[in-house]
């Protein structure tokens, strides 16, 4: 269908999808999931065309995909995964949508439970060594879903990128020469003396911490609908290490972008499934999720994934008094 940013979409029925899917209830590797039922029938529109995509797991940079999108607020609930509460942006195949006119009246949705129960037993893998349980879902199965990597000096991407709408040209421009400037400072760090090196070596805004021994911690017991500020960066760097951990949890520049903005706590996060093992991870620190702060992808490649950030208490500041509208943007 060629689908770009704001076409409007209507998710196919449970028949017409279930047609679609193999008996592990995939198409082209990629899972559909017991939490995307809630949207057969609905219309939303494209919020990112998903054409490429980080590799979380193995660290080798984006991958290629293929005749998939993102739909706008379409997140994973974890209702079908245990719970999991990292909220990721569900893939879409365009197989499972149709494009339509705003005109057309609605369809009426239709509930065919046939499919439910393939997608419940196919959201497991084989139990873990000591028995417990692991989980697959898309984010767990996306190297078999993108197994072609995309390498930096592939230039239909950004052209990809400008067309379909995820970003326009200035911005594409900006990702390409962070990633370059990011290139370079890791063949800097193995290749120059440290006197040669650019900011000591580091990538793109330079971010360092300065804790030596063990990261602080701050308990702040956030709740659901709290206004919060997020620190500047240089407190928030006082808290975590030279790997920019704090606890395990890590701080990067993308999550400096937001310094200084206040945002609404969208929830608590205290288990999220491992995408490399599919096993549940309870957080003995709890990690807070903002509303509208997501990853923008502009220090990789604008890559279109859209994830939520966590965020440890001590990062954050409760702010009593009422926002302008214009400083939580």
């Amino acid at each position: 269908m060629k689908l770009r940013v704001g076409d409007l979409v209507e998710v196919r029925s449970e028949a017409e999808i279930l047609a679609t899917l193999n008996e592990k209830g995939e198409l082209d590797n990629l899972p559909f999931m017991p939490e995307m039922l809630r949207y057969c029938g609905r219309r939303l529109t494209v919020h990112k065309v998903a054409h490429k995509t980080c590799d979380t797991i193995t660290r080798t940079g984006l991958r290629r995909m293929d005749d998939t999108v993102h739909l706008t607020e379409a997140r994973c609930d974890g209702s079908g995964h245990g719970g999991c509460q990292t909220a990721c942006l569900l893939y879409f195949k365009e197989a499972w949508l149709k494009k339509v006119d705003p005109a057309e009246p609605p369809a009426e949705p239709v509930r065919e439970p046939r499919l439910l129960p393939l997608l419940d037993v196919n959201t497991r893998k084989e139990p873990g060594p000591g028995g417990e349980d692991r989980f697959s879902c898309q984010a767990t199965e996306l190297l078999r879903a993108a197994p072609r990597s995309l390498p930096l000096k592939s230039a239909g991407q950004f052209v990809a990128d400008v067309r379909g709408g995820n970003a326009g040209v200035g911005r594409t421009v900006y990702a390409v020469l962070v990633a370059l400037y990011n290139r370079y400072q890791g063949l800097s760090r193995r290749l120059l003396p440290p006197w040669l090196r650019i900011r000591g070596g580091l990538p793109w805004g330079g971010v360092r911490g300065t804790v030596t021994g063990r990261t602080p911690v701050e308990l702040l017991d956030l709740r659901p609908g709290e206004i919060v500020r997020i620190k500047p960066k240089e407190k928030i760097l006082a808290t975590v290490n030279g790997e920019l951990l704090n606890r395990g949890m890590s701080f990067n520049e993308e999550m400096a972008r937001h310094c200084g903005r206040t945002a609404r706590v969208r929830a608590r996060v205290e288990r999220c499934v491992d995408e490399a093992t599919g096993r549940m991870l309870e957080m003995k620190t709890a990690c807070i999720v903002l509303d509208d702060v997501a990853c923008t992808g502009m220090d990789l490649l604008n890559c279109p994934r859209g994830f939520y950030p966590f965020w440890r208490e001590i990062w954050l500041e409760r702010v009593n008094e009422p926002v302008p509208a214009e400083e939580s943007k």
